[in-house]
């Protein structure tokens, strides 16, 4: 079996995303997805750049084919690259199980669970909005609730409020729904070390699962000051891209919980070096899967086949997003999501219907301080 076209694709429907459809000589299709939110035609000009490596390669040689579009540059890249390479590998890895017969989770090992606990997304202007939502997502079935704390409505951002408003947020949910649901909040690397630590210092009595990005990841030893001066559970890395990036955070075991974007950290290949690694630091993985149904689809299968999991982000649930295109048999029930028997990925895949949805390039979010200063979205 050749691999005979890559080609990349760009649809905007609840949010920008972008694909990959990897073609081969004996008619298996593959499908992945590339990360990098607002920076797509980047990543689309890399897979561009990668396809003329791959055609005429085994698709089954997934490792290989990994090496080869990572060091065939010569120059170690970053999250553009691994971005587009996850794109091809998860879609060489769709190949693979359904030229097997068998779901992805088969080839990575089998399934180590019967089903994988999720988290939605929550988005508030105050503390008690925060719990009305909150309540709603509970009596639809969720048992982890995770939200984060913005300008509302306006572009500056001050961390000082941002903190006493988490604070007094974890206190109600608590208080009000009790012990058993999970609570969990985004930082979104917008918080300084001194934020970082009163916030998590105030959040303790409250028991979160964890708190998300406390700070900006770009030197990860950073996590070292905030370890030291909080119990409180840690998940990082969802921007890294390989397990180079992710060494020190594993090593020196500054985190709780590995954010591990398969989107960005490019890839089945790379992702299960990872997840392997944190699991000699007893380190659990927390996918980071904020985009399409590839993703969710990548993530499950990720999960179900490793030992070392704790919750998968679900913004969309299977059938939200892209239905009528993209299309499967993983259900999601009462907060858990549940893989189909379908080999690959177990999607079908409506290539033409997904000009349905034309690609609009959109910037994300741009927050200030008071001062004017930038900050993270």
């Amino acid at each position: 079996m050749k691999i005979v076209a890559v080609t990349p694709y760009l649809v905007k429907e609840w949010r920008t995303m972008l694909f990959v459809k990897v073609e081969t000589d004996e008619g298996f299709i593959g499908i992945g997805e590339g990360g990098l939110t607002s920076r797509e035609w980047g990543v689309a000009g890399i897979i561009d750049a990668l396809a003329p490596l791959l055609v005429g390669q085994d698709p089954m040689r997934s490792e290989h084919l990994w090496q080869l579009m990572w060091r065939s540059g010569f120059h170690p890249s970053n999250q553009v690259l691994t971005s587009a390479i996850a794109a091809i590998d998860i879609a060489l890895w769709d190949i693979k199980g359904k030229a097997l017969g068998v779901p992805v989770y088969q080839l990575l090992g089998g399934k180590v669970r019967d089903k994988v606990d999720t988290y939605c997304h929550m988005a508030a202007a105050t503390p008690e909005e925060l719990l009305g939502l909150a309540k709603q997502r509970v009596a639809e079935g969720w048992n982890c609730l995770r939200w984060d704390s913005g300008p509302f409505g306006d572009i500056v951002y001050d961390a000082r409020h941002a903190v006493d408003w988490t604070i007094e947020a974890f206190r109600l949910l608590r208080t009000e729904l009790g012990p058993k649901v999970e609570l969990a909040f985004d930082a979104h690397t917008r918080t300084s070390v001194p934020d970082a630590v009163r916030l998590c210092r105030g959040v303790e009595p409250y028991r979160p699962m964890f708190i998300e990005d406390p700070l900006r990841i770009e030197n990860p030893e950073s996590y070292r000051r905030l370890r030291e001066q909080t119990a409180v559970p840690i998940a990082a890395g969802e921007q890294l891209g390989t397990k180079w990036q992710f060494r020190s955070l594993i090593e020196e075991e500054l985190v709780d919980y590995a954010r591990i974007d398969m989107c960005i950290a490019a890839g089945f290949t790379e992702s299960r070096k990872i997840a392997g690694w944190c699991e000699t630091h007893f380190i659990d993985i927390a996918v980071h899967n904020p985009i399409g149904p590839v993703s969710t689809a990548a993530c499950l299968h990720l999960n179900m086949a490793t030992p070392n999991m704790l919750v998968q982000e679900l913004p969309r649930r299977p059938g939200e997003s892209l239905s009528d295109v993209i299309t499967g048999g993983h259900r999601w029930e009462d907060g858990w999501l549940v893989p189909s028997d379908d080999p690959g990925l177990g999607l079908e895949v409506d290539w033409e219907g997904l000009s349905r949805y034309p690609f609009e390039q959109a910037s994300l979010p741009i927050f200030y301080r008071e001062d004017g200063s930038l900050t993270n979205w």
